[in-house]
């Protein structure tokens, strides 16, 4: 095994080369998804932990150093924000899964020079992910001090509930004054703020928290979610727009936020429990359209509707071969059906990974579907990929 995975190494390496010569020659490229290398991940639990811990160790040497992004935003070098907050939620998945003890006390020295702050905003979704890497510190380590002030900004949510329309209307003043972003007005909050308001729940044993987060998830739900195509809209702007092709715009990350929040939320919820049943049905329903709509090459389009032509995107695959999985494992999805939509995404999460060892091919900030470049990466990439793994070991 191991000559054969040194074999392979080689010919990726070559045919790496190779395309690099190519391109300087001046020869006409190939689509992108010929280019890419269509040898098999190795998918078993060690060789899954170890890629994705190589992965971490390469971002964990970057924390501090924005300069790989593409697309650096104030958020992006913001330790409390929603960027980082998605790599270090990948990092306890990579933690519970038998990574080495550094990847643990990475975890829990974050939150310590972070002194367990979520970041500024009180309502924002963004600005409360960062609390599930903390609460999970907790558990391991950290204590009650890692607890208090997230138990403190939820407490605030629940004793002044926003009072806004989830309709996004964007005002003069710009983006970020956008009324209804106090409620979880686009998809991508599903993955942010939900999740750690139901551990806390769990935690405290306090349903309050639990039930607040539950009553949001449905009626972001209720609105944002397109029946007719087993999707979510990123948010209202986006009912009316259509691609250049004319197809509904359905944006890969942003589904794959969704997709990805309910692993996360449905073993906190009680066996049985309407709330559990309804968000059980939810996931199995959008696994059914997420595996009609992946490509060929084992990707999904920034534009779920609009594979021809499109590039890889590791974000949004991540995401999604993270929930089928996990979903293959909790007796959700059928092994027979699922398995091979998991082993594919799995595969070009593999090939991402570029010579450097950054993850690469990942769609920078955005709320919509954008060109994406070999070279690009983000911290929300790599949790998602570090997600991935920890499921795919888990099979």
């Amino acid at each position: 095994m191991v000559k054969r995975n040194i074999g392979r190494s080689k010919a990726l390496g070559a045919l790496t080369a190779l395309l690099v010569l190519a391109g300087a020659a001046g020869v006409a490229a190939e689509p992108v998804s010929a280019q890419l290398p269509t040898a098999p991940a190795q998918t078993s639990p060690r060789a899954a932990i170890e890629v994705a811990t190589r992965l971490a160790d390469w971002q964990l040497q970057r924390m501090r150093d924005t300069d790989h992004v593409a697309r650096a935003t104030t958020e992006t070098r913001n330790p409390r924000a929603w960027e980082q907050a998605a790599f270090w939620i990948g990092m306890t998945a990579l933690a519970d899964a038998g990574a080495p003890p550094r990847i643990r006390d990475a975890i829990v020295a974050m939150g310590r020079d972070n002194q367990w702050l979520p970041a500024a905003r009180p309502y924002h979704a963004d600005d409360l992910a960062i609390t599930d890497s903390y609460l999970w510190a907790s558990r391991h380590g950290a204590g009650a001090a890692a607890v208090a002030p997230t138990r403190k900004a939820f407490d605030y949510i629940l004793a002044n509930p926003p009072r806004v329309s989830l309709a996004w209307y964007l005002p003069p003043s710009g983006y970020n004054d956008t009324e209804c972003l106090k409620r979880w007005c686009w998809c991508d909050a599903l993955f942010m703020a939900p999740p750690p308001m139901i551990a806390l729940s769990k935690l405290t044993g306090d349903r309050r928290y639990r039930d607040f987060a539950m009553k949001e998830y449905w009626a972001t739900t209720d609105f944002l979610f397109d029946p007719a195509e087993h999707l979510y809209y990123r948010d209202s702007r986006f009912f009316d727009r259509r691609g250049d092709d004319g197809r509904k715009l359905f944006w890969s990350r942003g589904n794959g936020w969704v997709f990805a929040s309910m692993p996360r939320i449905i073993p906190l919820l009680e066996k049985g429990s309407a709330d559990r049943k309804r968000m059980e049905a939810l996931f199995v329903e959008m696994a059914g359209r997420l595996k009609q709509l992946q490509k060929a090459d084992g990707y999904w389009a920034p534009s779920l509707l609009s594979p021809e032509g499109s590039p890889p995107e590791s974000s949004g695959t991540g995401f999604f071969t993270y929930g089928v999985a996990w979903g293959i494992k909790a007796g959700l999805l059928d092994r027979r059906d699922y398995g091979p939509v998991a082993r594919r995404g799995w595969e070009a999460l593999v090939r991402s990974i570029q010579p450097d060892g950054r993850l690469g091919w990942v769609q920078q900030v955005s709320d919509r579907p954008e060109k994406v470049e070999p070279s690009d990466t983000q911290y929300y990439g790599v949790g998602a990929f570090l997600l991935a793994a920890t499921a795919i070991a888990a099979l």
